[in-house]
């Protein structure tokens, strides 16, 4: 049947319709570039979400970094939109306005919105949900939109939106099909979302060249941690954030990583680069209050401490190391691990062996055409640490397992992906 014909007969009316729509409408998951997004936009005729905007891009840390920025700014008193991407348990998750996930009834507005003005226009499923939020938000009188790059940054959807204030937070090897093979090349991709004149944040302490040049080069204001802004640690229960002439004592974060101080400062760097006064009351609030799930979220099972994280690279199983060595448990530490096929599986294996006593291996058949079964994922893992490790259809049956073999006082990890972090959480929720 036609699309049109579709849309005239049969057109879907739930948003689990509408997802199942979207999924089939464009050939290839991802389809880099603006020209389709823009076109679409226009005949919606989207403006600006909000009088001030605020775009997120990186490798590891974004949607802290948006949730940081997202809860100062609604203790502040602002009115905020953020839009973030995956979601873990439900679609609605990625449009917040004023901290409450869109209704389904409001996703299938925008949806059909979108569906009316795009014509022969093919869209991806992650265009088709950057121009709902978009179109919400426009509707909603917001004073700050925050948006989180969904792949790179330069032809990213997000980047159909001139931002006040451009963020990265990291740079480091993700998606090289799609951005390059080194941290000069992805870091350009990233560098992408700065504009002419206005400030770009720096969460990296060492960014690659290739971003200061092209903030260089189009006259962006580049603020680096390090160097324009600056964050100690006090004692256990507080921290410093500071700049020229002006400091800030805080309270730690709820979220536990030590990588969540850098998230934190970022976003404070992003909300004062808006030129806007935050009172100090509002920072503290907002970095204390900040949540978002899965970055190393705790469960306590029968003694057994389970933490569940999205990570699924080597910088972020990096900071995972970090965490794992700072908080030492009693028994062993086991890893749940399921990753999608174009992931560094092994690097993240070998930035976690030294504090992983044992690995169960999941297969994500259920996320095809990127997700693997559990023996050829395991047989991408030999020569490292996990090589051996214990072999589980999917991610619950591998949680089971891993908790079955625990005892009081171990630790259980689950890592490797937004589904394997999907998954773990039902299974905990019930638990």
């Amino acid at each position: 049947m036609s699309r049109c014909g579709f849309y005239n007969v049969r057109m879907p009316r739930t948003l689990s319709d509408w997802l199942e729509y979207i999924e089939r409408q464009h050939p290839k998951t991802i389809d880099m570039g603006l020209d389709r997004v823009r076109a679409v936009a226009t005949r919606l005729a989207l403006e600006r979400p909000a009088k001030k905007v605020i775009t997120v891009a990186g490798t590891n840390g974004k949607g802290s970094t948006v949730a940081f920025i997202e809860a100062i700014a609604r203790a502040a008193g602002w009115r905020v939109g953020a839009y973030t991407s995956p979601h873990l348990l439900a679609y609605n998750e990625r449009v917040r306005i004023d901290g409450i996930d869109a209704t389904d009834e409001r996703l299938v507005a925008a949806f059909e919105a979108i569906e009316a003005a795009r014509g022969d226009t093919l869209l991806t499923y992650f265009e088709y949900g950057t121009l709902a939020a978009l179109w919400l938000f426009q509707r909603s009188r917001l004073d700050l939109a925050i948006l989180e790059v969904g792949l790179g940054g330069r032809l990213d959807a997000t980047n159909l939106v001139d931002p006040d204030v451009a963020v990265i937070t990291t740079v480091d090897l993700d998606h090289q099909d799609w951005l390059g093979e080194d941290r000069e090349a992805i870091g350009f991709e990233k560098a992408g979302i700065a504009r002419a004149w206005k400030p770009l944040v720096l969460g990296d302490d060492d960014p690659p060249a290739s971003v200061l040049r092209h903030a260089y080069a189009i006259g962006a204001s580049a603020i680096r941690a390090g160097c324009d802004f600056f964050f100690e640690p006090v004692d256990a229960d507080t921290w410093r954030w500071r700049e020229l002439n002006f400091a800030l004592q805080l309270p730690r974060p709820a979220l536990a990583a030590p990588a969540q101080l850098r998230n934190a400062a970022t976003a404070i760097a992003a909300l004062r680069a808006l030129g806007r006064t935050v009172p100090a009351a509002a920072v503290a609030q907002g970095v204390a209050q900040a949540n978002v799930a899965a970055r190393l979220q705790r469960f306590e099972r029968e003694g057994i401490d389970i933490l569940v994280d999205v990570g699924h690279n080597p910088q972020a199983a990096r900071a995972l190391a970090d965490f794992l060595r700072s908080a030492p448990v009693a028994g062993r530490t086991l890893a749940v691990f399921a990753a999608l096929a174009d992931k560094d599986a092994g690097g993240v294996v070998d930035a976690l062996a030294a504090q992983v006593d044992g690995w169960h291996l999941a297969g994500l058949e259920e996320a095809a055409p990127r997700g693997l079964p559990v023996d050829e994922f395991a047989g991408r893992l030999a020569g490292t640490a996990a090589a051996d490790g214990l072999r589980h259809p999917d991610v619950a049956q591998a949680l089971a397992a891993a908790r079955a073999g625990a005892r009081a006082g171990d630790r259980v990890l689950v890592l490797g992906s937004f589904h394997t972090a999907a998954t773990a959480l039902r299974e905990l929720g019930t638990g």
